[in-house]
């Protein structure tokens, strides 16, 4: 049996108070930062861009895990701006020895919250430490808490132990209240009259994203009426907060099928831009524990690394009618442009 220490359910209440203390940090920036300050460029990594808004984390981040977390239970920290992508604390401990690999994406949509358009996330995934082979599908318990723009004052947060359901409470900026919230997936059997779509934030193959959804709303829906809408959709900037979207309701069907478009853009002399890392997946566990089905392209369980550098592609959907009028359409259009077999050959 584990020891107090090395209990996964005694790491849930510090990793809130992390996640508050970030949210309270960024916040507090916001309100006193110009746009312009928030959006500079602090640097560039291989995997994305670092703007000023997101360099507010990083030493609150190692130090919380050194000072909090790591004295009593060595781990494996994993986030942008550690060197190699990762840090094992106690420092010099070595990384065999760790009992957890924790995942941490300390603003997740900086490019909205930045712009103050939409909510950013902290999201947060525990999973045992199996050295370079754990994955997405080992994590066991998983946070999530909302960074809400300056005019927002309530903030949502939601955490799960695999095989326990979901849990939420929400956070009242103004009085201080937490009040527990109970959030359901959609039960509609059809997209029709609700938003569901394929992620394209940003430039590059969006024609091809945007025929492929295309495709699916047809196949689903077939022709549209005149001077109606078949359904909506929503380009949240954040793979936390599509998911929260899942969660409550708000969405049926999202994917994000990005790493995808490698092929598509080589063709074009281009290069594959920004694409979702485990980080932004690392609360996925929230998600399925509350109903929602999330898988790969081919349907099977997300199971990339808990690194920083991989690319991930996954669906989402609200319930099994959803999954069921979706996911055929989905892969017969990857299939017809080769991007299925692309996508099972290198395991997205």
């Amino acid at each position: 049996m584990d020891s107090p220490n090395q209990n996964i359910h005694s790491l849930l209440e510090p990793l809130k108070r992390l996640h508050e203390i970030i949210r309270q940090t960024v916040v507090d920036a916001c309100e006193c930062m110009s746009m312009e300050s928030m959006a500079k460029i602090a640097r560039e990594e291989e995997g994305d861009t670092i703007y000023a808004v997101d360099y507010l984390t990083e030493e609150l981040l190692i130090d919380f895990f050194a000072f909090e977390i790591a004295p009593a239970t060595p781990i494996v920290l994993i986030a942008e701006g550690l060197p190699t992508g990762k840090l094992v604390l106690p420092l010099g401990t070595p990384e065999e020895n760790a009992i957890w690999r924790i995942i941490v994406d300390p603003i997740d949509g900086t490019r909205g919250l930045m712009y103050q358009k939409r909510s950013a996330w902290v999201l947060t995934g525990v999973a045992p430490n199996r050295g370079a082979e754990t994955s997405l599908s080992d994590i066991e318990l998983a946070i999530q808490t909302e960074i809400p723009f300056v005019k927002q004052h309530l903030s949502d947060c939601l955490w799960a132990f695999r095989g326990t359901g979901a849990h939420a409470e929400r956070f009242n900026r103004l009085t201080k209240e937490k009040t527990k919230i109970t959030l359901q997936p959609s039960r509609a059997k059809s997209i029709a009259h609700g938003f569901a779509g394929i992620a394209r934030f940003f430039p590059g193959a969006r024609d091809q994203l945007a025929a492929i959804d295309e495709e699916i709303v047809y196949g689903a829906l077939g022709p549209v009426s005149p001077g109606k809408a078949h359904c909506f959709e929503d380009q949240y900037a954040s793979s936390g907060g599509q998911l929260y979207e899942l969660i409550a309701g708000h969405d049926r069907f999202v994917a994000d099928l990005r790493p995808l478009m490698e092929s598509v853009l080589g063709e074009r002399g281009a290069s594959l831009g920004i694409c979702c890392h485990p980080y932004d997946l690392c609360t996925e566990l929230i998600a399925r524990e509350a109903g929602v089905i999330v898988t790969d392209v081919r349907g099977d369980r997300l199971s990339a690394p808990l690194a920083v550098e991989s690319n991930v592609a996954w669906a989402g959907y609200a319930n099994d009618s959803i999954r069921a009028q979706i996911e055929p359409l989905l892969q017969a259009s990857l299939t017809k442009r080769g991007l299925f077999q692309q996508a099972s050959s290198r395991g997205d």
